[in-house]
């Protein structure tokens, strides 16, 4: 072959090779190392959550309320429908354990026994003393008409035996009066022992009626119509065996299903950025295809500590802006709560970034068919992504893993302005500094 022409068909061979080798490195780099784009657009900071649906307004079915005026301070539910039950008002619900009010019922029967036997001694007492009374009234009255004709006989009489009859007359007198007193005396003592013994008699009575209307109490009902659901405390939900206590008696509730809030709770790290009317796609654990709207209605000023966690939670109230049949109370929510928009801006995978010594935060950045560790300004991210405010652009390609060989590559960091990073500057050509 003339050389002239093996000439050219080498240097196409090895043009060949060159980029063959080329094309098999970038293929190779690029399977392990995962390109993104920088993303321009609507940029959402959002927070997720897990919750629980309830009602908004609800009417309370509660027990008796007066059981701290006889002493009794925790019921046991011995009995309460299931849970999810349609009721109309007026149907049974619960009945409480009646023992330790069925004791007082018998131990209030026996004092009111006690009480009403001394009121009786009390008052035959009385009678039998006061009509003694009147009898010894009546013989003094006599005795003093006997004195006194004594005394008339006796004026032809030595004035001896005339003072004598005087006396005595005076005497007689001076002893009705004495009796006519003690006899008031002992009138007002009985009164005030039979007010006693009546208002001891009627108090037990009372005490006794309003312990059997209590009891009756005990079996409890409906209030409205509507779907009953177990109350929940502190100590967990209300069912049967479980106590209710004299100041707050709450047995189930019956929601008002057209209003449903979901309740949730927000990590203390992310609670500053919560606030009331932000907007939220609550979405239900039940059916996955469903997506309502809402708003945050309400934030606790005090965090919480929740079992099994060592971090401190805020409780996060969310009202549901529609609902239907399908919505029920207690339905797990996954909740993303909307902190913020930005209508325009640069954003990237939060997995691209890194950080060199805890102050520089970078990227590996493609640059044509070289890879440039990019110093970037981040600003707000949300659970996938965060904003760069600079370092990139638009149309940017930026490696989601470590790229590779560059370890002691240099990061090419943004000119600072004034002694500050300038976050406006997003040129390619940035000047590198060594590090």
């Amino acid at each position: 072959m003339n050389k002239k022409k093996l000439i050219p068909v080498m240097i196409s061979a090895a043009i060949l090779v060159l980029i063959a080798a080329f094309l098999m490195t970038q293929s190779n780099d690029d399977g392990l190392n995962i390109l993104s784009d920088v993303r321009k657009g609507e940029f959402v900071v959002d927070i997720t959550t897990t919750g629980e649906l309830e009602a908004k307004n609800s009417v309370e079915i509660q027990g008796p309320k007066g059981l701290r005026l006889y002493r009794i301070w925790q019921v046991t539910i011995q009995e309460i429908i299931d849970e999810g039950s349609y009721v109309k008002k007026g149907d049974y619900v619960a009945r409480l354990d009646a023992s330790e009010l069925t004791n007082k019922v018998s131990e209030t029967q026996i004092e009111l026994d006690k009480i009403q036997s001394q009121f009786i001694q009390i008052q035959l007492d009385t009678t039998l003393q006061m009509r003694q009374s009147r009898d010894e009234l009546i013989n003094l009255k006599y005795e003093i008409e006997d004195r006194q004709m004594t005394l008339d006989q006796s004026q032809f009489e030595p004035p001896a035996t005339i003072k004598k009859a005087e006396i005595e007359v005076e005497k007689a007198v001076r002893a009705l009066q004495q009796a006519e007193e003690n006899y008031l005396i002992k009138q007002r003592q009985n009164v005030a022992k039979m007010t006693e013994v009546t208002a001891s008699l009627n108090k037990q009575r009372l005490e006794l009626t309003g312990l059997n209307e209590l009891i009756e109490k005990f079996t409890i009902t409906a209030p409205e119509d509507g779907m009953l659901i177990y109350y929940k405390d502190f100590e967990g939900t209300v069912k049967t065996g479980s106590q209710i206590n004299a100041w707050n008696p709450v047995v189930a509730t019956l929601p008002d299903l057209t209003i449903m809030i979901s309740e949730t709770y927000v990590n203390e790290v992310d609670i500053r950025k919560i606030s009331t009317d932000q907007l939220v796609e609550v979405g239900l654990d039940a059916f996955p295809e469903k997506k309502i709207n809402g708003k945050v209605i309400r934030v606790a000023n005090v965090g919480e500590q929740r079992p099994n966690s060592d971090a401190k939670v805020f409780k996060v109230s969310i009202e549901l802006f529609g609902t239907d049949n399908m919505i029920k109370p207690g339905m797990t929510t996954s909740n993303r709560i909307i902190t913020k928009v930005y209508p325009e801006a640069l954003s990237i995978p939060l997995e691209a970034l890194y950080n060199y010594q805890d102050s520089i935060t970078y990227v590996y950045k493609k640059s044509g068919i070289n890879v440039i560790k990019q110093e970037v300004i981040i600003g707000a991210t949300n659970s996938n992504e965060v904003v760069v405010m600079g370092g990139l652009i638009w149309e940017d390609q930026i490696y989601l893993t470590k790229v590779k060989g560059t370890d002691e590559q240099e990061i090419l960091l943004i000119p600072e302005m004034n002694g500050k990073r300038n976050p406006s500057d997003q040129s390619n050509n940035l000047t590198a500094q060594k590090l």
